[in-house]
C-alpha cells in the first residue's frame, strides 16, 4: 500500500512537471533571430577625410564619427560671401538714392501744404501750386523708376543667401553622425577613400533586442496574442538554453511555410509569421536558430 502511495505521488509530479510544456513534447514553432538593419550612407560627395568605425563597434546616438573633405565648400561659400558683400554695395547705393528722393519729396509735400494755405490768404497763385504739384509727381516717378532698378538686385541677393544655405547645408551633411544606438555589423569604407551621395558606408543594428520570427499553424493563433510573454530556447552545450520572450508582432495574412520548416508536410502548409522581442544577454546572433514554446498558463488564461 506504501509503495502504491509512492508511485501515485511520483505520477501526479512528473503529470504537472510535464502539463507546463506542450503535450506532444515539441516546440511550437521554430524560426531565426533577426534585428533591424539599417545601412548609413554617405550624404555628400568628396574624400572621406576620417572615419572612425571599425565592425563590432558599439556605437551612441549622435556619436561623431568622420567627416567628408570640406575645403572645396568652404572656398565656394567664401566665394558666394563676396558676392553677397559686392551686391549688397550695389544695393545700399539704390536705396541711398531713394532716401534722397523721399526726403525731396518729404520738402516738396511741405510745399504745398504751404503754398495751398497762401492761396487760402490770398498770398499765392495756382501756378505756385501746381508747379510744386508736378514737382511731386516727378518726384515719385524717380522713386518708382530707382525701385525697379533695385528690384533686381534684391532677388540676386536672395538667390545668393539660398545658396549660402545650401553650402552650409552640404558641409553639416559631410559630418558623418551615427543616427542611432547599436552594433556595426559591415563595414564598406575606409578612410582616404572617394565617397558619393549614397554609397553605404556601414550597417548597423540594434542588437540589445533581438526580434525571433517564426511561423505557427492557423490552429495555434488562439493561443497567443500581442504582449504575451513566451519561452524562447536556443541550442547550449548540454542542454537548451532559455529566455523569456514577448510577442509583439502577428502577421494579417497567412503565406506557404519557409524552408526552415524541417518537415515536409509542415512545409506546404498554410503558416503565420509571428515576431517575439527577446532581450540579448550577448549569446543571440542574427541567423541563429530557436524554437518556441507557449507557455500553457497562459494559453489557459486565454
Amino acid at each position: 500500500m506504501k509503495n502504491y502511495t509512492y508511485l501515485l505521488g511520483l505520477t501526479i509530479i512528473a503529470t504537472h512537471l510535464f502539463s507546463c510544456e506542450n503535450d506532444n513534447g515539441k516546440a511550437d514553432g521554430y524560426g531565426n533571430f533577426e534585428a533591424t538593419e539599417i545601412t548609413i550612407s554617405a550624404e555628400n560627395n568628396g574624400k572621406l577625410m576620417q572615419f572612425a568605425v571599425h565592425e563590432g563597434d558599439v556605437l551612441q546616438k549622435e556619436q561623431f564619427i568622420g567627416y567628408i573633405d570640406t575645403i572645396p565648400l568652404a572656398l565656394k561659400r567664401a566665394q558666394l560671401e563676396v558676392s553677397k558683400a559686392v551686391i549688397s554695395s550695389k544695393s545700399k547705393g539704390v536705396l541711398s538714392q531713394i532716401n534722397v528722393l523721399n526726403a525731396k519729396l518729404k520738402t516738396a509735400n511741405t510745399n504745398k501744404t504751404r503754398t495751398e494755405n497762401l492761396i487760402k490768404d490770398n498770398a499765392g497763385t495756382q501756378k505756385q501750386l501746381d508747379d510744386v504739384t508736378g514737382e511731386m509727381h516727378v518726384i515719385k516717378s524717380q522713386i518708382r523708376s530707382v525701385e525697379i532698378q533695385n528690384a533686381p538686385v534684391v532677388n540676386e541677393l536672395k538667390s545668393v543667401d539660398v545658396q549660402l544655405k545650401q553650402i552650409n547645408d552640404q558641409i553639416q551633411k559631410s559630418k558623418i553622425i551615427n543616427p542611432l544606438n547599436g552594433t556595426v555589423l559591415t563595414k564598406y569604407a575606409e578612410p582616404n577613400e572617394i565617397t558619393a551621395f549614397g554609397k553605404p558606408l556601414y550597417k548597423i543594428a540594434d542588437l540589445n533586442t533581438m526580434q525571433l520570427r517564426v511561423y505557427i499553424s492557423e490552429t495555434q493563433l488562439a493561443a497567443i496574442k500581442i504582449g504575451q510573454e513566451v519561452t524562447i530556447k536556443i541550442d547550449a552545450e548540454d542542454t537548451m538554453k532559455s529566455y523569456k520572450g514577448v510577442l509583439s508582432w502577428i502577421a494579417s495574412e497567412a503565406e506557404f511555410t519557409p524552408k526552415i520548416i524541417q518537415t515536409k508536410e509542415e512545409r506546404v502548409a498554410l503558416v503565420y509569421a509571428v515576431k517575439i522581442d527577446v532581450t540579448n544577454d550577448g549569446s543571440l546572433k542574427i541567423g541563429m536558430p530557436a524554437e518556441l514554446w507557449i507557455n500553457s498558463s497562459d494559453t489557459n488564461n486565454k
